[in-house]
């Protein structure tokens, strides 16, 4: 448990004192009923945000090396990522398996956020979080990232998320460095809708809610789509 749900929580919470955001609380993302029990983020969970230059869609993917195929789901759809480390624990095996995939999946760049560095000692936290730096970026040249270059960001989700503003710091540090750092992907806007269904809810009050990527093309209301998949294809 490295921190990703603490850290997607701090990000919408720290972006909303600036007006960018809605403010989630951890529970709110960690929504499904087997994460709470076991203190771990098994499906991938959506949550919206606005910086200053963008909107962006996160998806919070799991960590846990059991549910790598709710990864895959997540990771597929994504212009780009946070790698979320605990400095305290460094590289872990579902570290780099996070790193491979990312890379099998095509996500294009990552950007680094060394979590938890408030449980050093501060005279030993600038030595340490410099170790953890260069393993990280060790592994990410091993995978073809660009490791020498990849911004890597070090801070605490959970004191962010509590309001400190020394580590509310580190956030928009962090959020910068994606801006900047993660290239405005291109949309082929002319082309025929296509939208890649990754998962299907039930709401009360909305009825049947389809989630996905928008691979190509635009969607208004009242738009005529069909369904194409495993049963026969329907227009709706």
């Amino acid at each position: 448990d490295h921190g990703k749900t603490t850290l997607t929580a701090a990000i919408a919470t720290v972006l909303s004192k600036k007006g960018l955001s809605e403010a989630k609380a951890y529970d709110a993302i960690d929504n499904a009923p087997e994460e709470k029990a076991r203190g771990i983020t098994i499906n991938t969970s959506h949550i919206e945000y606005n910086t200053e230059k963008r909107h962006y869609a996160h998806v919070d993917c799991p960590g846990h090396a059991d549910y790598v195929k709710n990864m895959i789901t997540g990771a597929a759809q994504m212009d780009g990522a946070i790698l979320v480390v605990a400095a305290t624990d460094g590289a872990m095996p579902q570290t780099r398996e996070h790193v491979l995939l990312a890379k099998q999946v095509g996500v294009p760049k990552i950007v680094v956020f060394l979590n938890k560095i408030d449980m050093f000692k501060p005279e030993e936290r600038a030595e340490m979080v410099e170790m953890v730096e260069m393993d990280i970026r060790d592994l990410l040249n091993k995978y073809d990232f660009d490791g020498d270059n990849t911004p890597i960001i070090a801070g605490s989700a959970l004191k962010a998320l509590q309001g400190d503003p020394e580590y509310e710091k580190n956030i928009l540090e962090l959020m910068d460095a994606v801006d900047t750092y993660i290239d405005e992907p291109t949309r082929d806007k002319d082309k025929p809708f296509l939208m890649a269904v990754e998962d299907v809810f039930t709401i009360t009050g909305r009825g049947t809610v389809a989630t996905g990527r928008v691979e190509r093309g635009t969607l208004h209301l009242n738009d005529e789509v069909e369904i194409v998949g495993l049963r026969p294809t329907i227009k709706t």
